[in-house]
């Protein structure tokens, strides 16, 4: 099997690398006489549909079958209070200089004994699509937030039948299973934003007082890409499609961006039916950084409501809800407000039959990568030319925050610059450079795709995926952008680009200029974990040019 859960009594030791003391004190809390075994989909929808916090409306889930889901199962939905985003200020990682590791896992054990007169649910999930990276985790959730377990589950892939088989047939990695530990009715007047502990090395996490379901998503996801990175893999927080021919090798791209950015459009778009494509997942990936190929971390799609209006194909594909509103139809129904009307933020877990060209495994290797930025300095897309530059500039993607994250409006109204679009790094910063750059040395071709405006312009998706079929297709055009040799750019009618304008000048080198100083700052804090010079010198190269 690919992640370890038993082990010999000669490697139950603190030498053995896969424990921890964050980690044993988690994994423990699954063995109590409180905690109860989840063994299917239908007992945890049967769970959900009677809590007492959940609506159950009148709109059928359909694939039930696949799912695993009883045949008479309906949508339902699960709303939660004022917090209804990832809170990232509750993150704490254990290992690093800063972290008061005795601290924490003091905290966590007081938080698990607190909670051991509770009932708790336990359920296993595998988290990678193919044989040759899948992991398993295990999830204990406190009782009352039966949806939360539910949508785990049909998020993941749960270990029926057939998964137990590809499972005990996948690759195996000297690393032990995920355990994640989540009691959102934890509270502690140290942390009034609730406390989220992450043990990368070791494969654990705790995520304590937060109810949003995507906490215990990304927790996973943190462990999971943290295991990839370690096992030669680059770690993706975005969308992968690939673009089939009978005349020539087909193009595989892949787009980084934070949430709502256009990632997810980007990934599904089916340009018309013009061209044989497959999706490979939306959000959550990994790139095999030797050959090229790529693997889907899930099987479903974490989507938010507000892009599909009530009657739509999408919403078919709907399971279990979140943080939307209900009213009643013509005909006296529970149907769903899709629109952000109650809150920002609607969610659902959208079952992978939304994609009829889906796949868990793209064999072919990646071709393209796309950084996709809210940067009106830039035109709606740029080429970047070496390694150096396209790694640069993934580490200073600069993209604007949503409502999918729990922030402040004038925080979320700022420029930020977010490395890779991944927020949930739990290893060094330089790693990640490291590894996309590799992937540009071995020929990945690289792009920013600005969706934002230029020249008080806005860019439209049709204007970008008019560029993606040029680049897919060999009929894309390019320019040298401006003085720097190391970017050009597609000229495209209505976003003209002039280097005479001294205020672009101005304005195109100061947006390099905040990249450049996030660097510095981010040097100044993280004393131990170096950025490589190059990305330094490569921002400054330019910023001397355009001046």
């Amino acid at each position: 099997m690919s992640t370890r859960e038993r082990f010999a009594e000669k490697e139950i030791t603190k030498e053995n690398h896969i424990f921890s003391r964050t980690r044993t004190t988690i994994e423990s809390a699954f063995y109590g006489n409180n905690v109860v075994d989840v063994a299917s989909v239908e007992q945890a929808y049967r769970l959900a549909e009677k809590s007492s916090a959940t609506i159950v409306t009148d709109l059928p889930i359909i694939h039930t079958k696949e799912l695993g889901l009883p045949d008479d199962a309906k949508m339902i939905v699960d709303n939660h209070g004022e917090v209804v985003g990832r809170t990232a200020k509750a993150r704490r990682r254990i290992g690093l200089p800063e972290s008061d590791d005795d601290k924490l896992d003091g905290v966590l054990r007081e938080a698990i004994y607190s909670a051991r007169s509770r009932k708790f649910y336990k359920t296993d999930v595998v988290v990678g699509l193919d044989e040759e990276f899948m992991l398993k985790a295990h999830l204990a959730i406190a009782e009352g937030f039966e949806v939360n377990l539910l949508s785990y589950m049909l998020n993941f892939q749960f270990l029926n039948g057939e998964y137990e088989k590809r499972y005990e047939n996948s690759k195996q990695y000297d690393e032990g299973d995920i355990y994640l530990y989540a009691d959102p009715s934890w509270h502690d007047a140290a942390y009034p934003d609730g406390l989220v502990i992450i043990d990368a090395k070791h494969n654990a996490a705790a995520v304590l007082g937060l109810r949003y379901f995507g906490e215990l998503k990304k927790a996973t996801l943190t462990l999971a890409w943290a295991t990839a990175h370690r096992n030669g893999y680059a770690a993706c927080h975005g969308g992968e499609k690939a673009f089939h021919f009978k005349d020539k090798d087909d193009k595989v791209f892949a787009f980084y961006g934070l949430s709502g950015s256009g990632k997810s459009t980007l990934t599904h778009a089916k340009h018309n039916g013009k061209f044989d494509i497959t999706v490979l997942h939306d959000d959550a990936f990994v790139i095999n950084r030797k050959d090229g190929s790529s693997i889907a971390l899930e099987p479903s799609y974490f989507d938010k409501t507000n892009d599909y209006l009530p009657g739509t194909k999408e919403t078919n594909y709907f399971t279990t809800v979140m943080n939307v509103g209900v009213t009643l139809d013509a005909d006296g129904k529970k149907v769903l407000v899709t629109e952000d009307l109650r809150n920002g933020n609607g969610r659902t877990i959208k079952s992978r039959y939304a994609s009829v060209n889906r796949v868990d495994r793209e064999k072919a290797p990646i071709t393209s990568i796309f950084w996709i930025m809210k940067d009106n300095s830039l035109p709606p897309v740029v080429k970047l030319e070496d390694p150096v530059t396209a790694a640069t500039f993934g580490v200073t993607l600069a993209t604007k925050r949503s409502t999918a994250e729990n922030v402040a409006k004038t925080a979320r109204d700022a420029l930020v610059i977010e490395p890779f679009a991944d927020p949930f790094r739990a290893y060094l910063l330089s790693e990640d450079y490291a590894d996309f750059k590799e992937l540009f040395e071995n020929g990945v071709d690289c792009y920013i795709v600005n969706t934002a405006d230029f020249n008080g312009r806005d860019i439209d998706k049709n204007v970008t995926l008019k560029i993606l079929e040029d680049i897919a297709t060999g009929a894309d055009v390019w320019k040298p952008f401006g003085p720097l040799d190391n970017m050009s750019y597609m000229p495209l009618d209505g976003y003209a680009l002039d280097f005479s304008d001294e205020e672009y000048k101005e304005e195109l080198a100061s947006r390099f200029e905040i990249r450049r100083d996030w660097i510095e700052r981010y040097e100044e804090t993280h004393p131990h974990a170096p950025l490589p010079e190059e990305i330094t010198d490569c921002l400054n190269g330019m910023i001397k040019k355009i001046k």
